[in-house]
């Protein structure tokens, strides 16, 4: 899956001619190339390959000369998490076994299931019908079997991490969930690699234990010169599915654009302001865990007084031209706060724009790590170029580096940088977005 670094430098002018200089193509290609190789195994929290990207991402913040977050003796932010994990899974279809991934959906912990009377069968190919059957469980009333069509091998991650391996702050707390999870009306997802029959026959064993799961964020800081206790935060989340089943031989889920990409423009921009010295205090946050449940980013947002936070840029999935074409770049939540207005007017007389999220039906403003801080009021916002409704390779194992311009990302970084800087000097206060509820 290593590719040519030459295929990704494409043609064309610097976005914001004279701007940025300091944030460099072949600075930028090093960083997403390493982050998204093969031998961070697609970054799955828990896993050796993050553990590796985060020890990637806290040297390249020691050679940015960054510091600890206050109260931090690295730049790793470290919690844990309680959550129900398989110990042992059976599953045979038609008496042969099958190494198929099987999830089995809320906080039971035991299942031995064999196909009789008593148990619903239903195929699913559309991820809108599952995430009915998922998100009404009312409706559900009896233990029920849900196939899932290969197309929708994307979503195994989202659905582990959501609906099977939910994460708890306690022990305690998933013990009770456990206690109260409805022993007949209970449902197992059972990815369908290939056709089963209605008439066929079926067994599920599945042994759940509670674990802790550690997790860390990346995050350091320059502090402001002259208005220390105001921040700016810088983000992007480092982590992404791990594996998926295999495509050609192929089943590292690369992530390359989601969100390598953002994760490298985290790093640019902390060697960018360390060299360019703020008034205000910049954190730079690498988040982990938001494919599985925005774990990091609440983390984090926890730490913070919002009061304080005067604004965020959490960069997702930038690997690509957006929608509106090269030099662009969209804000998620760009009505709620002039946020987007200051950044754009910080770019007036060269090419580049910033445009309103243009896919609002999909909700991105509270679907990524901005979310916690938003609701609290800070002008937190996303920048992306993501086309999102036509991306085929969002959550596949083909999120891989050739899919990428290089040359764009470092035209967005080079944007981001510029435009963010009366906010960093302090001449700039984005207003407050309207509080929300958690």
């Amino acid at each position: 899956m290593k590719k040519s670094l030459l295929l990704f430098f494409a043609a064309g002018s610097i976005a914001v001619s004279g701007y940025g200089q300091d944030i460099k193509e072949k600075e930028v290609a090093r960083i997403i190339s390493s982050l998204a190789a093969d031998d961070m195994g697609g970054r799955l929290p828990g896993t050796p390959g993050i553990e590796k990207a985060a020890q990637f991402i806290s040297n390249e913040f020691t050679q940015a000369g960054l510091q600890p977050l206050a109260g931090e003796k690295s730049f790793l932010q470290e919690f844990w998490k309680y959550r129900l994990h398989p110990t042992s899974v059976s599953f045979t279809v038609s008496g042969g076994e099958k190494d198929w991934p099987v999830i089995a959906v809320g906080a039971g912990r035991n299942f031995d299931w064999e196909k009789k009377d008593g148990y619903a069968e239903v195929h699913v190919k559309d991820p809108g019908a599952l995430m009915k059957i998922l998100r009404t469980p009312q409706a559900v009333t009896q233990n029920t079997l849900v196939w899932l069509a290969p197309s929708m091998a994307g979503y195994l991650g989202d659905l582990t991490a959501h609906f099977s391996e939910r994460s708890y702050n306690t022990q305690e707390e998933l013990e009770a969930a456990s206690a109260k999870a409805p022993e007949d009306k209970q449902i197992i997802l059972a990815f369908e690699q290939e056709p089963v029959a209605d008439t066929a026959t079926w067994s599920i064993h599945i042994r759940r234990d509670i674990n802790s799961q550690h997790f860390a964020n990346v995050a350091g800081m320059i502090k402001g010169s002259a208005k220390p206790n105001e921040y700016v935060v810088f983000s992007g989340h480092y982590d992404h599915l791990g594996t998926l089943p295999a495509v050609a031989g192929d089943s590292i889920a690369n992530g390359a654009d989601d969100d390598a990409s953002g994760t490298t423009a985290v790093i640019m921009l902390s060697k960018y302001f360390k060299k360019h010295p703020p008034v205000r205090s910049v954190i730079f946050v690498a988040f982990t865990a938001e494919e599985t449940g925005g774990h990091g980013s609440r983390y984090f947002s926890e730490k913070q007084d919002p009061d304080k936070v005067v604004a965020m840029f959490n960069i997702e999935m930038i690997g690509k031209e957006s929608k509106f074409g090269e030099n662009s770049a969209f804000i998620t939540g760009f009505e709620r706060s002039d946020f987007g207005p200051i950044l754009q007017r910080n770019l007036k007389g060269s090419s580049f724009n910033f445009y309103p999220d243009p896919y609002p039906e999909q909700n991105l403003f509270y679907r990524s790590d901005n979310a916690t801080l938003a609701r609290q009021g800070v002008p937190a916002h996303t920048i992306s170029t993501t086309q999102i409704d036509k991306d085929k390779f969002y959550h596949t194992v083909d999120d891989e580096l050739s899919t990428l311009n290089i040359k764009n990302i470092t035209d967005i970084i080079q944007a981001i940088a510029i435009s963010a800087g009366t906010i960093v000097n302090g001449t700039d206060t984005p207003t407050r977005i309207e509080k929300a509820s958690l």
